[in-house]
């Protein structure tokens, strides 16, 4: 039995996950189950919302769980076994209106964790997408026209 360790880890920071991977598979040596969970949403319509919103959003909800998946996936097929679980969104499936940056994000996370899922399989390691429908989350209420300030997480 280990004793639970909490560690600090913002998805959208592509550049520490790899540490943080590390850090993981130190203290603990494998990981059995990992669970994305995490996420980033914004409301507006596509010409309101910024290319840099746009990028902060796949950063948290694709590239964030994919690049946490590929540190630890390696320690995994080693010893040919694990679960992976995207906890996505319905909207990884359908599309509805200002919500673009945010669909794609999960359209894209969906595609990936489909050909992961294949890819896996000769090794035993499942890899499941659950895609829940609307969820109450938190919401930071923004100020008029402050885009960037209305990142629901």
């Amino acid at each position: 039995t280990y004793a639970p360790k909490l560690i600090l880890l913002d998805i959208s920071d592509i550049n520490c996950i790899q540490d943080v991977a590390k850090e993981i598979l130190n203290c603990y040596g494998c990981v059995d189950i990992l669970i994305n969970n995490a996420s980033m949403k914004v409301k507006g319509a596509v010409q309101s919302i910024s290319l840099e919103l746009d990028k902060k959003i796949m950063d948290a909800n694709y590239f964030g769980p994919i690049t946490l998946t590929k540190a630890i996936l390696p320690n995994m097929i080693s010893r040919r076994t694990g679960q992976i679980v995207l906890i996505n969104s319905i909207q990884g499936k359908i599309g509805i209106p200002f919500r673009a940056a945010y669909a794609a994000s999960k359209h894209a996370a969906v595609g990936f964790f489909d050909c992961l899922r294949a890819e896996m399989e000769e090794f035993d390691i499942s890899v499941s997408t659950v895609n829940p429908t609307f969820i109450c989350s938190y919401h930071r209420q923004s100020a008029p026209g402050n885009w960037e300030a209305s990142i629901w997480k």
